[in-house]
Parts: C-alpha cells; sequence; structure tokens
C-alpha cells in the first residue's frame, strides 16, 4: 500500500511524530478536514426545516451520507442507520428504549469480560429501575471466548447477547457470527460493538445477521461528534423513541405526540449533519484504499512488530492476546529480569516515549474488569493506523529499548 502519511497534514505539522493510539481515535485525512469546511461554507443549512434551495440541499447531502454509511456496512434499508454522536449513545440508545418495554424483572443479559466500559455501564445504568442481570462469557489468559461456557450462560430469562466484534484492549476478533447464530437459535437479542472492527476490515451486519451494531466515526477517520447504530427495520419500529424533541415527531398537541418513521424517529433535535457529511468523506477515502489493503496493512506492521518486540525483549515482554485473528493492537508489559522489575510502570513508558513524540496509549483502556481479570492494573497499548509504517516501528522499539536500559541503571 502507498504510504498515506501525506494524506493526513497532523503529520506536516509534526513531522516527527509516531502516532501509535489510532484504537483510541484516528487522525483526519485532508479530504475529511476540508470536507467539512466545504459544509460550513457552501451547503450549510439546517436539514428538514426550510423550503429554501440551500436547506434542501444540506438534507440531501445528510441523506447521501446515510446511504454511504448503510453500504458500506451491508444494511438492507436505509432506515436502519442511525445517527448518534457516537458509539457509547448508540449502546445507551439500545439499552434506554429496551428497558421501557422488552425488558422484565429477572431478565438477562450476556456479556464478556474483554468489555468497553461502554457495553458495560449501560446495562448497569438500567439496573437502576429494571432487575436484570448480568452474566460475563469468561475467556482464557489469551483473551479467548470460552464457548462452551457461553452457552451453559442461556436460560429462559435471556433476553440480550450484547458484545464486542473486536477487543480494544487486545485487538481480538471475537468469533461474532457463531455468537451470534447461538443467540438467534434461542431467539435472543444481540447487538456487536464494531468501533475497532470498521476501521479494520470489512464488516457486513447482513451476513452477521446482529439485530443492532454500534461504531463512532471517530475512530474511522472522520469527525468526532458523530457515530452509527445499525438495527434491524422491524426491530427499531417496535421500539420506542430514545429522546424527544424536533424530527423526531409527526405531530403534536397538547395531549399527545405522533412519532415520525425511521430513521428520524431517533434522531431528535438537530442532528450531526455537517459530521455526517465528514463520515461519508471518510468512507469515501477507505473504499478507494481497499478494505482488504486497509486489513492486510495492519496485519503487517502487526506481524513486524510482534517480531521485532519478542526479538529485542525476549522473555522481558509479555504480550496479551497473543492470538492468531486479530486486528492491529499489541498490549503488553515491559519487565527486567536483570534490574528485577516485575513490570516497568505503562505510565513511566508512555512518559518517557512522549519525549521522543511517540504517542502510545497506557492503562485499562476503558475495560479495567479485563484488566482485573489478568490480574495486571494496566498496559502499554499501540494500535496502527493506515498511515503507520516499519519505520514507526522501528522508532518506537529503539526508545524502548533505552528506556529499558534507563531502569537498569
Amino acid at each position: 500500500m502507498r504510504n498515506l502519511k501525506k494524506d493526513f497534514p497532523i503529520f506536516k505539522y509534526n513531522p516527527d511524530l509516531v502516532f501509535l493510539d489510532s484504537a483510541a481515535s484516528a487522525q483526519k485525512p485532508q479530504v475529511v478536514i476540508d470536507s467539512e469546511i466545504e459544509f460550513q461554507s457552501k451547503y450549510y443549512a439546517n436539514i428538514h426545516r426550510g423550503l429554501y434551495d440551500l436547506s434542501a440541499k444540506s438534507t440531501a447531502l445528510y441523506d447521501e451520507a446515510r446511504n454511504t454509511v448503510k453500504e458500506f456496512i451491508n444494511a438492507k434499508y436505509f432506515e436502519e442507520i442511525i445517527f448518534t454522536k457516537n458509539a457509547t449513545e448508540s449502546i445507551n440508545l439500545v439499552a434506554t428504549t429496551l428497558a421501557k418495554d422488552y425488558f422484565q424483572d429477572s431478565d438477562e443479559i450476556i456479556i464478556t469480560t474483554l468489555e468497553h466500559h461502554a457495553n458495560i455501564v449501560p446495562w448497569q445504568l438500567i439496573q437502576k429501575f429494571k432487575k436484570i442481570k448480568i452474566k460475563v462469557i469468561p475467556i482464557d489468559d489469551d483473551g479467548n471466548i470460552d464457548m462452551d461456557a457461553y452457552k451453559a450462560l442461556f436460560t429462559d430469562k435471556t433476553k440480550l447477547v450484547s458484545i464486542s466484534h473486536v477487543s480494544n484492549a487486545l485487538g481480538n476478533i471475537l468469533p461474532v457470527k457463531e455468537i451470534v447464530s447461538i443467540a438467534k437459535k434461542k431467539n435472543v437479542l444481540t447487538l456487536v460493538d464494531g468501533c475497532q472492527a470498521v476501521n479494520s476490515f470489512k464488516v457486513d451486519v447482513q451476513d452477521l445477521d446482529t439485530d443492532f451494531y454500534v461504531f463512532s466515526a471517530h475512530k474511522l477517520y472522520g469527525p468526532t461528534g458523530i457515530g452509527v447504530l445499525y438495527g434491524k427495520k422491524d426491530i427499531l419500529n417496535s421500539l420506542p423513541p430514545y429522546q424527544g424533541g424536533g424530527d423526531m415527531i409527526m405531530s403534536v398537541n397538547f395531549s399527545k405526540t405522533e412519532y415520525n418513521t425511521l430513521p428520524y424517529k431517533f434522531e431528535a433535535g438537530t442532528p450531526p449533519f455537517v459530521q455526517a457529511y465528514g463520515l461519508k468523506k471518510a468512507i469515501e477515502y477507505l473504499k478507494d484504499i481497499g478494505m482488504e489493503n486497509v486489513y492486510k496493512h495492519s496485519q503487517d506492521l502487526l506481524d513486524y512488530a510482534k517480531k521485532r518486540l519478542l526479538e529485542e525483549f525476549e522473555e522481558d515482554i509479555k504480550i496479551y492476546g497473543d492470538v492468531k485473528n486479530k486486528v492491529g493492537i499489541i498490549s503488553f508489559i515491559l519487565k527486567d529480569k536483570k534490574s528485577n522489575i516485575d513490570m516497568i510502570h505503562p505510565h513511566d513508558i508512555a512518559t518517557l516515549l512522549d519525549e521522543a513524540n511517540i504517542a502510545i496509549r497506557t492503562g485499562h483502556h476503558c475495560a479495567e474488569p479485563l484488566m482485573t481479570r489478568l490480574k495486571i492494573p494496566a498496559t502499554c497499548r499501540i494500535s496502527f493506523g493506515i498511515y503507520n509504517d516499519f519505520e514507526d516501528i522501528d522508532k518506537f522499539i529503539d526508545k524502548l529499548k533505552s528506556i529499558q536500559k534507563f531502569f537498569r541503571r
């Protein structure tokens, strides 16, 4: 794949930057940055509000963005794409609306030990007014799902399985299609958090057959402030509105409100239509590269980085989620047996890497229960974007070697 750094102005203004934190939020290509300026400059008017031409143009571009997302994840219907502010809001929308009529006291939800807090906390919040039980699928030390244990968690009270497509902390790709299929045979709804999947490989929601799929644009090289909720049309139609206000109404009087049709039923108020245009441009940019090339580039970087880390640090490095089926994320701790150091604290490593303008993520990665299961307080996490190259990895490893030597003094 061609070198894409020139497409991302962050590297023009920070020429020495080695950015290895794309799993948190990806940098933006110039075409996405320009798109928001273009929209604000040429087309800006509130959508669905005015009869004048500028509003009609803005509305049309918003609809085009929704259709671009539909095609990107192969949804069946235009109405199945709901724009939210991020994946977290998408999950909260599903949790809140299901809690109103679908969940009953004593019902059960199944999640995994790998989950991001955004796929834990919303379910705990609805426990405040619905006595539901959250069950957790266990994992082994490498982050593999215990499928036998998963199957054993189902009862006649199980109403939802909510899982990550890819672990944000480890990079492991979960056997989502199999997990969904098992739930479907038991007539249980499924939700998949695809934040770390849609930026890494082609996602087909019809093939997965999941009822809900969520992701955020900012991890997909798109703008902040916009996320996506995919939901099967019949299920979305059966759910009550999430919020009240403009655009989600058909008519209002002081005794009752008639709600709008999909997808607007779930998009109260002025939606992020400028950001939607930016998301459209981000998807078009990725489609031009080819998601198969995005995936291959990620795998090439992953293989190279792992090989070099193990060569340079041997038994002094512990990689978590060291499995075959994963995306471009490596989560690790660094030891130093010569100095009898069980773990150089990840925060110290990140601070010293930053001195060389190398950006990585450390901590529990919003997956604190996973860190508890692994019996560690934190890891260092490097994650690759389409703009990274082998030279970035070499610079990172060279600096990491000097950090290890620093702690030997």
